[in-house]
């Protein structure tokens, strides 16, 4: 069973730019606008430019790390949004981790496409069904699903 389209604005970040860009390259198939981005501060240059309703990021980055983006983000966007962190680590310490930070999923990165896709196409449509009327911060009926 298909996951359904992907209709959300999305910020891949990952200092390792071939995951970056090949995770960004497939959400694009399922219908996802993303911006791929290789640093935290890169990602955070996003906020303002990009209104991203999802961000899947790497934890184990260089100077600033996924946990602490996490928390950043959160911090400076609306509360609708999703924070999916990807990692290598799986392991109980790494989990609460992650949960700590903010994060609503935590996949590893051999975790199946398939899994991160779904949950995507999931709270995308929540976005839809749950948007209050009077909030127009992710307006985008072109993208919005029938």
């Amino acid at each position: 069973m298909s996951p359904g389209p992907v209709t959300l604005r999305v910020l891949v970040v990952d200092d390792n730019r071939d995951a970056a860009d090949t995770l960004a390259d497939l959400l694009r198939l399922y219908g996802a606008d993303v911006r791929a981005c290789y640093s935290a501060e890169t990602a955070l240059a996003q906020l303002g430019t990009f209104d991203f309703q999802a961000a899947i990021l790497d934890i184990h980055m260089p100077g600033v790390d996924g946990c602490e983006l996490a928390q950043r983000l959160r911090a400076a966007t609306p509360a609708r949004l999703l924070l999916v962190a990807l990692t290598g680590v799986s392991d109980d310490a790494a989990r609460r981790r992650t949960a700590e930070a903010g994060f609503d999923l935590h996949l590893t990165k051999a975790s199946a496409s398939d899994i991160l896709v779904a949950a995507l196409a999931a709270f995308g449509r929540w976005l839809v069904e749950n948007r209050p009327a009077d909030d127009h911060h992710f307006d985008d009926t072109s993208r919005a699903p029938n």
